[in-house]
């Protein structure tokens, strides 16, 4: 029997919170070590659910190009500041006065973080790398990076911004690879 992703957190919490209660219960705090062991984390039980729906109307254009394989940005024309993602208003002009662009996708790296320890909604998920690249552009990304081999990640590297359909939910995203020295 394959149990959904919905069940898989309930049972985890589940058993999460029936193992605090025996640490509150002989430590007197809800103190626990990570899943690695490595760090002793604070345990809040009361359950937070967030879900959201916004509208999108105005930077559809920005969706529909990730269904071409394409990322946009928008640029102001007033002041030539270039927003990703996208945004219809520049905060510093004031106005609503934006371009469309397709950006190059090329960029260079500045920083990174391999993520071994996920939020639980990103648990299902095998460890990954969040990064943060300057494109040509002149704009930073915040995206995963994909590689084989965290090892040879290098501030400075080459990247290459690209449309992903992430499983297992299906959606499209972006994120980076690595380009050719």
């Amino acid at each position: 029997m394959v149990m959904s992703l919905e069940a898989k957190y309930e049972e985890f919490w589940r058993q999460s919170i029936k193992q605090l209660n025996e640490v509150v219960k002989a430590t007197g705090l809800p103190i626990a070590p990570d899943e690695k062991g490595q760090y002793s984390l604070w345990y809040d039980v009361r359950e937070m659910r967030l879900r959201f729906s916004i509208s999108v109307e105005r930077i559809k254009k920005f969706f529909d190009g990730l269904r071409e394989g394409k990322i946009y940005a928008t640029r102001c024309r007033r002041c030539g500041r270039y927003y990703f993602p996208p945004q219809v208003d520049c905060p510093y002009c004031k106005v609503s006065d934006m371009d469309w662009v397709e950006t190059s996708g090329e960029g260079e790296l500045l920083t990174y973080t391999v993520i071994n320890t996920k939020p639980l909604t990103y648990s299902h998920y095998p460890d990954y790398i969040v990064a943060i690249a300057r494109m040509r552009e002149g704009f930073n990304v915040l995206a995963w990076l994909r590689v084989d081999d965290p090892r040879k990640v290098k501030v400075g590297m080459r990247v290459k911004l690209q449309v992903v359909k992430r499983e297992p939910e299906g959606y499209l995203t972006y994120e980076f690879i690595p380009m050719e020295q």
